[in-house]
């Protein structure tokens, strides 16, 4: 049992957490690396024999010699506190010697933001007349009106589509199912989709009974590297030069709603959010945007601006 402890928590964060792949990824990297420094160290003799204290806090002492930066230190730590919790809950071990262990203060950056300008372009430069190109331009819309994370909708099946309804069901992290609604032209997008671009698609490839709805350009499911390279491509075509990731959609999605009044908790439960904490830091976000669009609209501020400007030494 001592030589598959990694897996047993793997299938756990597989199965009972339902984590994304990169996520799980990351978790069994960050164990494994911190197997490696108890070994050659000779601090245990495995993983589970890690017993004290002060052995945790010599590997952030040792993480910090290595030249980690403080971010990657807090996860490291993140990740085995849940690791070692996991094992403590089932028995495995007495104690969770990183359960009081402090990681490294980090400052919390503000999230990218694409504006909305920036985003209706994307849209235009999308050319939909082709099988590949309307599937992106749903990517698109998927991203950002409804506030995906990037593994969200690479599963999306089809029966969790309520066309009926205008809405879809998410399974999102930690088993958090939540409905998320769709507005009239992407309820339109996703039934002209299904019924004329998903089944050419699938056409290319062997997997013409999958559920899941994104098919890529092979005939197979499209994957959250495909997802990245699709949004790449769409940059690159419209001429942009900034970098795009999914979770800026879902950024630009969340900053969207707060700017036009929705509630904080609504916001919360569509992003699919556990703590309301992590909603939170978009209110930072819709609040400096707002601060600089009243910095060049308000009559009183352009006032003063342009006095400011015409201001000259005689």
């Amino acid at each position: 049992m001592k030589s598959n402890i990694i897996e047993v928590f793997k299938q756990y964060l597989e199965v009972e957490k339902n984590y994304s792949e990169h996520t799980i990824i990351s978790y069994i990297d960050d164990i494994k690396y911190f197997e490696n420094f108890i070994i050659n160290e000779e601090l245990a003799e495995n993983l589970l024999g890690v017993r004290r204290e002060r052995l945790a806090r010599n590997y952030i002492s040792f993480l910090d010699e290595k030249g980690f930066e403080k971010t990657s230190i807090a996860r490291k730590i993140s990740s085995l506190r849940t690791f070692y919790q996991y094992l403590l809950e089932n028995d495995y071990i007495e104690t969770n010697v990183f359960q009081l262990i402090n990681a490294p203060k980090i400052n919390k950056k503000l999230p990218k933001i694409i504006e909305e300008p920036e985003i209706n372009y994307l849209f235009k430069s999308i050319d939909t007349k082709t099988p590949l190109g309307y599937r992106n331009y749903l990517i698109l819309d998927l991203l950002y009106s409804c506030g995906l994370r990037a593994s969200e909708l690479t599963t999306l099946s089809v029966k969790d589509i309520f066309i009926s309804n205008q809405q879809i069901l998410i399974h999102g992290k930690g088993n958090k199912d939540r409905y998320v609604p769709l507005h009239k032209h992407l309820t339109e997008e996703i039934k002209h989709y299904l019924t004329y671009i998903r089944p050419v698609l699938l056409s290319k490839g062997k997997e013409t009974e999958t559920d899941i709805l994104l098919i890529n350009y092979k005939g197979t499911v499209l994957t959250d590297r495909g997802l990245r390279v699709i949004l790449n491509d769409i940059i690159k075509k419209s001429g942009e030069t900034h970098h795009i990731h999914p979770h800026m959609l879902r950024h630009a999605f969340a900053t969207a709603l707060l700017n036009n009044g929705a509630d904080l908790r609504v916001v919360q439960e569509l992003l699919g959010h556990a703590h309301l904490k992590s909603t939170q830091i978009y209110t930072h976000v819709s609040s400096e945007i707002i601060k600089e669009k009243y910095k060049h609209t308000h009559p009183r501020m352009v006032k003063q601006k342009n006095e400011k400007n015409n201001t000259s030494d005689y």
